[in-house]
């Protein structure tokens, strides 16, 4: 989960000023932590916290107080109106926000694939019950669990390919020069899957993801995730930006020692 967070972060500088270059400072010096991570947190505390048999509603008051927690972090157009509803109900979604926030499903749920995607629905349907939505939040923790069964990329790619119907046939390079802004999942998720698999390393993985020129915080927390199960990541990576970006969010640290306690 800490992937998405640390990919966030790093992209979140690059959201409105692109790039299609692998070769950019890791932590620039205005990074800052987006509605991606946020979102992130949110989700883990719905499947931390939050019973099986909870509602609907329930799930939707938790996002909607962390968010509420967190004002004026780039949320999008109709999950920034959501985010005050009364009541809060689900608008069709099948924007990126689904992808990027899910990772914790799979952490939570790495022994069994079905409880997996289970808790995937549960904490997408708040909002993106749109098919495409669910989908796409489907494909990020099917790809998150056989990461960490240890399969190949190769493997993950055929599983994903036959499963969600993603075409992820073309390379990071072959995708980049033509890869323009898209925020649903359809353009979204593919190639943010694709960055992981390519990837040599959890960093590595995250510059493939910016280095697409698009929605790069939300390339970056999908992919992130993904090559977190598949690699790692240093310590040192995790400290900083604990120690950085969350020094004064005591509710996210705690989050964070929960989540990899579990």
């Amino acid at each position: 989960m800490i992937g998405a967070i640390i990919g966030d972060i790093v992209g979140s500088i690059y959201e409105w000023k692109r790039i299609k270059t692998k070769e950019f400072e890791f932590f620039g010096d205005k990074c800052f932590l987006t509605d991606d991570s946020v979102c992130t947190f949110a989700v883990a505390d719905i499947l931390l916290h939050d019973l099986p048999t909870d509602t609907i509603l329930q799930r939707s008051k938790t996002m909607q107080e962390w968010c509420q927690r967190y004002p004026g972090r780039g949320y999008g157009g109709m999950f920034a109106g959501w985010i005050y509803d009364d009541p809060p109900n689900p608008y069709n979604s099948y924007g990126n926000g689904a992808a990027m926030r899910v990772s914790p499903a799979a952490y939570l749920n790495r022994e069994d694939l079905d409880k997996a995607l289970a808790a995937s629905d549960r904490v997408t349907e708040i909002t993106h019950n749109h098919p495409e939505g669910l989908k796409g939040a489907r494909a990020t923790i099917h790809a998150i669990w056989l990461a960490f069964q240890d399969e190949k990329p190769d493997a993950i790619r055929e599983v994903i390919t036959a499963e969600y119907g993603y075409d992820l046939t073309e390379s990071v390079d072959e995708i980049r020069p033509d890869y323009r802004f898209n925020e649903i999942c359809q353009g979204t998720v593919p190639q943010a899957i694709t960055c992981a698999l390519e990837s040599v390393s959890y960093e590595d993985a995250i510059r493939n993801a910016i280095s697409l020129g698009g929605d790069s915080d939300t390339l970056a927390a999908i992919a992130g995730p993904i090559a977190e199960a598949m690699h790692g990541i240093p310590d040192e990576m995790i400290e900083r930006v604990k120690d950085e970006f969350l020094a004064e969010a005591d509710d996210m640290r705690k989050i964070i020692d929960e989540m990899y306690v579990c």
